[in-house]
């Protein structure tokens, strides 16, 4: 057999594949000492390792086998899979809402090439109608590829340009708007559209997957036709992410962009509302709301674009023993505006006061938030809280670090003035500072406790 059939594998891999005649694409019977395994052997990337196969099982999972434990292989067939996305005609059907899709990179509605171990977008319409055709039930779609990046590479350029391709949709007609995003900056994009797409009259809402589409287990689909459903009929006109509710499929959650999160890695149900409640629940048949108080949808085209932002901000994440100089290297480095993550109500040590007095004494805009992610920032409470104001850090409320980056950043795009930056910061736009958090707002599950053991028992699936 010629090395085409053996795509990606290497060293010991390949060695054993050639021993029992065993192809890539072959459906295979693989003895092992923990048992056999039956499945499709897959391609593997160049990059990965030469000591296990992969193979895909009867589940849709892939599990790799470790080759020095395998004792025996046989072929019993073969087929070359083709990941091609299908194609069709999206239907229009009138009397649904116009909802358009902007593409930015991420795997929502997409397919896995094995043979590269890269991600196949579906995103023409056609392409999506053939992946999810629940789609055409939904609304009248239309696409737009904006980028193609991994969320982790997002950042100021990306945000401006959408936040303009959005007001220029929206001037347009569309009834609503649906970002693909990857999940891992998900909620930075959140914050960012906030800020920069003010005033909308239509949903605006970002979408992600936590598993690829190839997995029984994706959210992918589910996810795409909650956030569409969400942006075509839904009263809430505002900047939203939309992901599963529960780990099960049983509804999606509506999650106002300046208060999410996202809290696990690999989960379905990774984001959350943070010192707040979600805005709406959503499935593919109806849209309920959780807050009672919300920017509702407008029949005129008024939006307010405002896409600024500088590079010159950074986070400093504070821990025991943080020396000095590392404030005065930001500093040095040029940055204008430093979010501290700070212990408790908002604390650090006093050795940083010198460089925080430095840092002031040169213009840098320091503003505190929290560790503990709940809650508010108290700097009145303790004698280290009132020095640091006394130095010039100014407290964040309740806002999340993350959108206290977004929003400064935002802010130093357009004035650099000590007292209009603080207006700004201080002055919130969509609940990135509220006056309280809601008794409901924050709660935490822990295995092993016995009310949450109950409710594991009769309510979780």
């Amino acid at each position: 057999m010629t090395q085409d059939f053996f795509q990606g594998y290497k060293g010991d891999s390949l060695k054993i594949l050639k021993k029992y005649n065993v192809r890539v694409w072959g459906q295979a019977d693989i003895k092992t000492t923990r048992g056999v395994f039956k499945g499709t052997v897959l391609p593997r990337s160049e990059n990965d390792d030469d000591q296990h196969i992969v193979l895909k099982i009867e589940t849709g999972y892939n599990v790799g086998i470790d080759v020095s434990t395998i004792t025996g292989m046989k072929e019993t067939g073969y087929k070359k899979a083709n990941y091609k996305i299908p194609e069709k005609e999206f239907p229009m059907t009138p009397g649904l809402p116009r909802v358009k899709l902007f593409g930015t990179g991420g795997t929502i509605a997409s397919r896995l090439d094995y043979r590269t171990g890269a991600v196949i977008p579906a995103f023409s319409p056609g392409e999506l109608y053939g992946a999810v055709p629940e789609l055409a039930d939904i609304c009248n779609l239309e696409t737009e590829k904006v980028f193609a990046v991994f969320s982790e590479n997002m950042g100021p350029k990306q945000y401006m340009s959408l936040a303009k391709a959005i007001g220029k949709e929206i001037e347009n007609g569309i009834d609503g708007i649906v970002i693909g995003h990857g999940t891992d900056t998900l909620h930075h994009s959140g914050a960012a559209l906030t800020f920069m797409v003010q005033n909308s009259p239509v949903p605006i809402i970002l979408v992600g997957s936590q598993r690829s589409s190839d997995r029984p287990s994706s959210d992918a689909a589910l996810n795409l036709m909650h956030a569409m459903h969400a942006a075509g009929h839904s009263d809430i006109a505002e900047v939203m992410v939309c992901m599963f509710g529960p780990t099960s499929d049983m509804y999606g959650l509506l999650h106002k962009g300046t208060r999410v999160r996202k809290m696990h890695s690999s989960y379905r149900s990774t984001f959350r509302t943070i010192g707040d409640t979600p805005i709406a629940r959503v499935s593919r048949k109806e849209i309920i709301p959780i807050k009672k108080n919300y920017k509702p949808r407008r029949q005129d085209r008024n939006v307010k674009i405002m896409p600024y932002f500088s590079d010159e901000v950074t986070m400093l994440y504070y821990y025991p023993g943080i020396k000095p100089d590392t404030i005065d290297l930001l500093v040095d480095a040029g940055y204008k505006g430093i979010i501290i993550v700070g212990t408790g109500l908002g604390h650090v040590n006093k050795e940083l006061y010198p460089a925080i007095e430095r840092a002031h004494a040169k213009g840098v805009h320091m503003y505190m938030t929290l560790q503990t992610i709940w809650g508010y920032v108290h700097m009145f409470v303790y004698d280290t809280g009132r020095d640091m104001m006394a130095k010039g850090i100014i407290p964040a409320g309740n806002m999340l670090p993350e959108v206290a980056w977004v929003k400064l950043s935002w802010a130093l795009g357009q004035t650099d003035d000590p007292e209009e930056v603080k207006k700004i910061m201080l002055t919130p736009v969509n609940d990135e500072i509220t006056e309280r958090e809601p008794y409901n707002g924050y709660l935490v599950y822990q295995g092993g406790v016995p009310a949450v053991e109950e409710f594991v028992r009769h309510v979780h699936k």
